[in-house]
């Protein structure tokens, strides 16, 4: 299991970064992105910081992989490209975008400009257009299945749409607290009620492995 969007109390969640990856790692994650929402006020302090502990953390968890990453969250949908740009600059491995979930008064157009910046996952991005389906797979950007109660309500919509038209999709649990964590089990379960089908379960979790290993590449060139 792969999570790629996970929260500390360096925004929202309740967790040291060290206790969430040692969590993380009990429970049979074998790599983390933690990704703490930003905007532009805090962007240039949480960053740096969850960079600082992921390096603390390289190969202390039988080589569990912890990254550093950002979640560009309520942002006016003309500066998210700026942020990503700057999330990537101060060391983020994974850019996530906060997007249109059903849950939020998210601005309309965060899907597109979360594309359109070229960010590594769209979260949650509740009923988005198949424009912006197609312009994600044509960014390579990945749509979210969650785990998190509220931004699930479009789970089903976003995978059927996103398998339609060959759009990558990826499975995490947007952690926050202890609670939230989910075993490979649990993210199938998620992905089966999302109406996945089973015999393509194993290439979702090939999507977030590749998206870790293309954007750790990116980071070190």
């Amino acid at each position: 299991m792969i999570d790629l969007h996970m929260h500390t109390l360096l925004s929202d969640g309740e967790l040291l970064p060290f206790e969430l990856a040692r969590r993380a790692f009990v429970k049979g994650i074998r790599a983390i992105a933690i990704t703490d929402h930003v905007d532009a006020s805090n962007i240039d302090f949480v960053v740096p910081r969850i960079l600082k502990a992921a390096k603390k953390l390289r190969g202390v968890f039988n080589g569990m992989e912890v990254v550093a990453g950002a979640e560009i969250t309520h942002s006016p949908p003309q500066l998210i490209k700026d942020l990503v740009k700057e999330a990537r600059e101060l060391g983020a491995c994974i850019v996530v975008v906060h997007g249109e979930t059903l849950a939020e008064p998210v601005a309309e157009g965060t899907n597109r400009a979360a594309i359109d910046a070229g960010c590594d996952i769209l979260a949650h991005p509740g009923l988005i257009t198949t424009e912006d389906v197609l312009y994600a797979k044509e960014r390579s950007v990945a749509l979210e299945i969650t785990s998190r109660k509220g931004h699930s309500i479009s789970n089903g919509y976003v995978a059927q749409t996103a398998v339609k038209f060959g759009c990558p999709i990826v499975v995490n649990t947007d952690s926050h607290a202890p609670g939230d964590l989910m075993d490979r089990a649990g993210a199938e379960w998620v992905l089966l009620g999302a109406g996945i089908d089973r015999e393509r379960i194993s290439s979702v979790f090939e999507t977030s492995r590749s998206i870790l290993e293309k954007s750790l590449k990116r980071l070190s060139s």
